[in-house]
Parts: structure tokens; C-alpha cells; sequence
């Protein structure tokens, strides 16, 4: 579950962008956050291929599959921006298999929160997660640019 506020920094590109990976709009023709989305296949040959299938990270709507409730995303302009200029919130079901890119989209979206998501120590929360056998959410945090994943 993402729940932040975003600076007014950003370009009409990442913006773009952004709603795509939110499911709230269409595929840029080129992207600048998360550039590559690799899918391994096998060709006629057995032979290991790797292409690229870009795809959002956090467009999902509807009803969850693994837990209660709806996956969602929203993206709103605030009128009241002492927060930030966007307001986002987003719950998804991420599976483990798809962490490191969405953890790209994490940390880029760290670097574009407002104020009030830094800690002290720098790192940036951006809201909670769990596994879904579990009813006990953590704070998801970026640290030095890396997404804090559950172990």
C-alpha cells in the first residue's frame, strides 16, 4: 500500500509515465523510470531468450487475488500543497518474482516524495506492505535508494 505526496517537480514525461505504471493511462513511447522489462522464453530451439515486455508495475484495479479488498491506484493533483502537488495512493499484490523492478519505480517515486516522508536518517517511507499469509504490515521505507523489502 502506497499512501505519499509527490513534489510539483515533476515533468509532463514522468507524469506520463507514472499514470501508466498506475493503469490510469496509456504506454509512453518511451520510458524514462523503469526502461527494461525483461521475460525469459524459450526458443524452437530450447535456447534461453531474453525479451523485453514492459507492463505497469502498479496498474492493477478489480478485486485482489491473494487478499482482501481491491487493488487500486490513484493519482491526484492536490489544490493544498503544503504536503505536495500529487497526492498518490496505491495497493497492489506484488509477488517476490517482480520486486526488483517495481523496486525501481519505488525508489525513483522516493526521490519524488515530499518532506514529510523523510526520516531522519534519510531513508523515505512510502507507505506498508505484508506478505499476504500475514495479517502484520510493515512500513515500506527506501534506504539509500533501495526498497526495504520483508525477509
Amino acid at each position: 500500500m502506497l499512501t505519499l505526496d509527490l513534489r510539483d517537480e515533476l515533468s509532463e514525461d514522468e507524469l506520463a509515465e507514472l499514470r501508466w505504471h498506475l493503469g490510469l493511462g496509456p504506454k509512453p513511447e518511451i520510458l524514462r523510470i523503469v526502461t527494461e522489462f525483461p521475460f525469459w522464453d524459450e526458443d524452437d530451439d530450447g535456447e534461453l531468450v531474453v525479451e523485453d515486455h514492459p507492463q505497469p508495475l502498479l496498474g492493477r484495479h478489480g478485486e485482489a487475488f491473494k487478499m482482501d479488498g481491491a487493488l487500486i491506484s490513484v493519482l491526484l493533483r492536490r489544490e493544498r500543497t503544503w504536503f505536495g502537488a500529487w497526492a498518490l495512493t496505491s495497493r497492489q499484490e506484488i509477488h517476490p518474482d517482480q520486486f526488483d523492478l517495481t523496486g525501481k519505480l519505488l525508489s525513483w517515486l522516493a526521490t519524488k516524495a515530499g518532506d514529510c516522508h523523510r526520516r531522519f536518517d534519510g531513508s523515505v517511507d512510502l507507505g506498508w506492505t505484508r506478505f499476504y499469509e500475514s495479517r502484520q504490515a510493515e512500513p515500506l521505507v527506501v534506504r539509500d535508494g533501495v526498497v526495504i523489502w520483508p525477509s
